[in-house]
């Protein structure tokens, strides 16, 4: 991919809107997921196959696999831990 630089503006309702000519390059349709990754200063976003989804979520899967987590445990596990993070 060559590099395309482009400026966005971020809406009212906080949405940005990719420019044509990166959508076109990416090839990112409608619908399509795109990974954020905030780093300090620095907003990454990355187009996400289903492939890269399964690639991203491996190592989380077979971490819970080991520890005994079950997939319908998740949501209670963030929700304490989120609690947790705000004291």
């Amino acid at each position: 991919m060559t590099g395309v630089i482009e400026m966005g503006k971020i809406s009212s309702r906080g949405q940005i809107a990719i420019p044509s000519d990166i959508r076109r390059e990416m090839d990112l349709k409608e619908g399509e997921k795109v990974l954020f990754l905030l780093e300090e200063d620095t907003l990454l976003i990355k187009k996400v196959s289903m492939n890269t989804f399964e690639e991203i979520t491996r190592p989380l899967r077979e971490s819970a696999k080991k520890a005994g987590i079950k997939e319908s445990e998740v949501p209670e596990i963030i929700h304490r831990f989120r609690e947790k993070k705000r004291r």
